[in-house]
């Protein structure tokens, strides 16, 4: 069995502030008062922090003299990360997507608490994430060699006309275009004055798929050499008003569509970028540490420097385990006044 690595005690702590379910069979929070241990996300009153140690899991915790919590059980997840880890072996596995019947059988639970419990670890349903499973390794297989009929066949899929009614949303672009570089794509341009300068936004007819600063048509061109780039004129006005009002208000959510694409590791990353609160940040060990590969602390930092969307996959909430900012790509004079306006207090 791998050794399990215990989060950065910092993150550790905002996770029990928070009760944040995602860190739930991470590690275990010990009570040296009360002599108990807990999840993360026990609703039970927050002890004061000098009074908690980290465990990497319940049996660390039991051999250090402590107890299980009655309230939260947190020894019922390990038995849940089994069965997860059951069900994602089936789909691995399996040459098309499995039934939820099946997969809730693999993992010893009724449908419905499986549905559940799967969909509340992965924050999507068994049935999407083994559509995404395929897009993801077709995408892979695009990449590198081989016709797209052999690389729809070698995903997991019946044939082509299974693929593009299960997986175009997913890819953005027909397997052809993908595999050219995005060779007959249109994509949109404009760029706006910002309080923190110029910035671009190029899009397609499905989302945004750069927002950066100081960079112009010719750095656009070579990021994207096989699609047709062409200035965004006043169809673009109301896309690009709602981008600027999202960046000089990085606090808030927005709903921009995006059409953003990556490695499963490196969409790990922003979906956890994205989950950070505004006015916190993240560790790059943490972040590896949620988007399931905690070992890949340098990958975290690649996968963060990879986002094409500046502020919109807020990637200026990473920082370095030392608690210094670490790098961006558009300087970071950008990243501390977006964390300011955040209301960061390191």
């Amino acid at each position: 069995m791998a050794t399990q690595i215990l989060p950065d005690p910092d993150a550790a702590w905002r996770a029990v502030l928070a009760r944040d379910r995602r860190e739930d069979g991470r590690f275990v929070t010990g009570v040296l008062t009360t002599g108990i241990y807990c999840r993360p996300s026990c609703a039970a009153r927050h002890p004061k922090r000098e009074n908690v140690r980290f465990f990497a899991t319940g049996a660390e915790a039991a051999a250090a003299g402590l107890r299980a919590c009655l309230r939260c059980k947190p020894d019922e997840v390990t038995r849940e990360a089994a069965a997860l880890a059951a069900a994602l072996r089936l789909i691995e596995a399996a040459e098309s997507p499995p039934s939820l019947e099946a997969l809730a059988a693999e993992a010893g639970y009724s449908p419905f608490h499986f549905h559940r419990l799967f969909k509340r670890a992965t924050g999507l349903t068994p049935a999407a994430f083994a559509r995404g499973r395929r897009a993801r390794s077709l995408t892979m297989t695009l990449e590198t060699e081989g016709r797209v009929t052999d690389a729809i066949y070698e995903a997991g899929y019946s044939g082509p006309a299974r693929f593009y009614a299960d997986a175009k949303d997913r890819l953005g672009m027909t397997p052809t275009r993908w595999r050219s570089g995005g060779k007959g794509e249109t994509i949109s341009w404009a760029t706006a004055e910002t309080s923190l300068g110029t910035m671009l936004v190029a899009a397609t007819e499905r989302g945004i798929c750069r927002l950066s600063f100081d960079e112009g048509e010719e750095a656009l061109r070579r990021r994207f050499p096989g699609a047709a780039i062409r200035p965004g004129g006043a169809a673009m006005a109301g896309l690009l008003a709602r981008t600027v009002a999202a960046v000089e208000a990085p606090e808030r959510p927005h709903d921009l569509p995006l059409d953003v694409r990556g490695t499963a590791f490196q969409e790990a990353v922003w979906r956890e970028l994205a989950r950070i609160p505004p006015g916190e940040s993240l560790s790059y060990a943490a972040l590896a540490a949620r988007a399931g590969r905690p070992e890949a602390v340098r990958a975290a930092g690649t996968a963060c420097g990879a986002n094409q969307v500046a502020v919109l996959i807020p990637c200026h909430r990473a920082r370095r385990g030392d608690g210094s900012p670490g790098g961006y790509a558009y300087g970071l004079e950008r990243k501390a006044r977006l964390l300011e306006r955040e209301g960061w207090r390191g």
